[in-house]
């Protein structure tokens, strides 16, 4: 079994989700008494965020860049950035380290495609839903054609994130905007939805959606159990 390196804490509510998976998914499969080979680098979210709202992406490229290396040096053997917004700098702390990214773009567009989906919903921050690192990735790799809320629904779906999904908080009433933002994408076409946000599995579950949903977290975590397992 090889060493995962989780870069968590972004917010630390998906950290535990991918801790819980990777280990239970590794328990799984090999039985006994076994549980994941992994080394979790938790930030203060509160300093990852100021950067975030400040656009000081620069700043926010070099942390993930210090642990992303603290992590190769302490042994772990994959990069595994538990966030989707913060592969905005994916490259770049690619290029920093002689181990291997694990993308969560990727496992999440390989879920989609063996679905047979084409036109996709993608839910996420303010930063994943507009900025191209990640639709862009989807599109050019991937041939999915990516749909995503318009106003106010990107405000509404941002601000739940920020304001209650990284704090723990659950609410029906967010469940239900949701859950109209996705009927609204699926009458533009969309055929499936990207929960985009590593957080946004707390709130939507499949029986929430009419469609498919593919939740980043369980997917990129799962890609991390393939990964440390395979011979």
């Amino acid at each position: 079994m090889k060493t995962i390196g989780l870069i968590g804490g972004l917010s630390w509510e998906s950290s535990l989700e991918y801790y819980r998976i990777i280990n239970e998914a590794v328990k799984e499969r090999l039985g006994g008494l076994h549980s994941a080979q992994c080394l979790l680098y938790s930030f203060d979210f509160a300093e990852i965020e100021a950067l975030q709202s400040a656009g000081d992406w620069d700043k926010a490229t070099f942390r993930m860049i210090q642990v992303a290396r603290q992590l190769e040096r302490g042994g772990a053997e994959s990069i595994v950035i538990c966030s989707n917004t913060m592969h905005r700098m994916a490259d770049d702390v690619q290029n920093s380290v002689d181990i291997p990214l694990l993308h969560i773009a990727d496992a999440t567009a390989r879920a989609v495609v063996n679905a047979g989906i084409e036109t996709i919903a993608l839910l996420g921050t303010r930063f994943t839903m507009e900025q191209d690192f990640y639709k862009g990735r989807l599109t050019d790799q991937f041939d999915l054609n990516v749909r995503i809320p318009e106003e106010p629904g990107r405000s509404t779906v941002h601000n739940i994130i920020y304001n209650e999904l990284v704090l723990g908080t659950i609410t029906e009433e967010s469940r239900q905007a949701y859950q109209d933002i996705i009927r609204e994408l699926v009458a533009q076409g969309a055929q499936g939805v990207i929960l985009g946000c590593t957080e946004i599995g707390l709130l939507i579950k499949p029986e929430h959606s009419a469609v498919p949903v593919f939740d980043t977290t369980e997917l990129h975590a799962l890609a991390a159990v393939d990964w440390a397992l395979q011979s």
